[in-house]
């Protein structure tokens, strides 16, 4: 029977690969500094392998990020019940930056300076998102 990864462990792994495409770094030059195989980087960012606290502490000096980061947008307790758009929004949103297609947009939608023109777009992609509105 397969395990699936723990929520915690899985939000983990989002913020360590977001935060490596943030930084246009690839899973095997995080491997190198790692000491460990691109394949581990892998199952880190997929949440199938817990990220140790002393790996975690490495992989945070690797990433030039504090390890709070790790864990900011995290669901609360999750033997707590929650409402699926209380959880999922911050996850989703996560999960998209992670992706190159997300932090992409992100980034070319940041160099954009003219204000009218951000909010045209945001305007074209909320009714491209929800053509019934």
């Amino acid at each position: 029977m397969k395990k699936s990864p723990e929520p915690t462990d899985k939000h983990v792994g989002t913020r360590v690969r977001m935060r490596r495409l943030m930084l246009d770094m690839s899973q095997t030059e995080l491997a190198t500094g790692l000491g460990v195989t691109f394949q581990q980087v892998q199952k880190y960012e997929k949440g199938m392998n817990r990220v140790s606290a002393s790996r975690l502490q490495q992989i945070s000096d690797i990433l030039h990020v504090k390890i709070p980061f790790f864990f900011e947008g995290l669901p609360g307790d999750s033997n707590s019940p929650r409402k699926k758009t209380e959880q999922s929004a911050p996850e989703d949103l996560y999960s998209f930056l992670a992706t190159p297609d997300g932090l992409s947009l992100v980034k070319a939608f940041m160099q954009i300076k003219n204000k009218s023109l951000r909010q045209a777009i945001v305007r074209l992609v909320e009714d491209m998102g929800n053509p019934n509105r």
